[in-house]
């Protein structure tokens, strides 16, 4: 019975997000979602909001939960009994970042082992960082988010706008 987390930042989840989602889905017994609490990147959303937003997007998979976690993925692997993390690549420069990450992480747990799922190809260069800056800047992502998402992310663009000019 294998088990397998998909973790990241997820600010905002994306459609390529759910796509691998849906796609992993069907090679685990379980998969979990791991959203991080506490990264190095600076969070549109708090992790509260990531977690609803991305347990809405993926509702309608039975077998697909969504928390957060802190620390390393291994260890949060490890204490939801997952065996598998879970990847998304899209451009080449992914490979080098999580070949990387994956064999640092087969050092310090042999027994995870990282797959990695190509993502589709309408979603090689769509990233939660790509799509706060063109929306930011005015363009309709709606069609790059999950409908439950695009909402919240004008909101915040909006509350963003009204501060900065206060």
């Amino acid at each position: 019975m294998a088990r397998a987390i998909y973790p990241g930042t997820f600010d905002p989840v994306t459609n390529g997000h759910v796509d691998i989602v849906e796609r992993a889905s069907h090679t685990v017994d379980h998969l979990t979602v791991g959203v991080v609490e506490v990264s190095s990147k600076r969070t549109m959303f708090n992790v509260d909001e990531r977690i609803k937003m991305f347990a809405e997007a993926v509702a309608h998979l039975p077998n697909v939960t969504v928390e957060s976690y802190t620390g390393l993925t291994v260890n949060a692997a490890r204490e939801i009994d997952a065996s598998v993390i879970i990847r998304g690549l899209r451009i080449t420069s992914d490979f080098e970042y999580e070949s990387e990450m994956a064999l640092m992480n087969r050092r310090m747990a042999e027994d995870v082992e990282t797959i990695c799922l190509f993502s589709a190809l309408e979603y090689q260069i769509l990233s939660s960082s790509r799509v706060k800056e063109v929306a930011a800047l005015g363009a309709d992502v709606s069609d790059l988010v999950p409908k439950n998402v695009w909402g919240p992310l004008v909101e915040k663009l909006e509350q963003r706008k009204a501060s900065s000019n206060n």
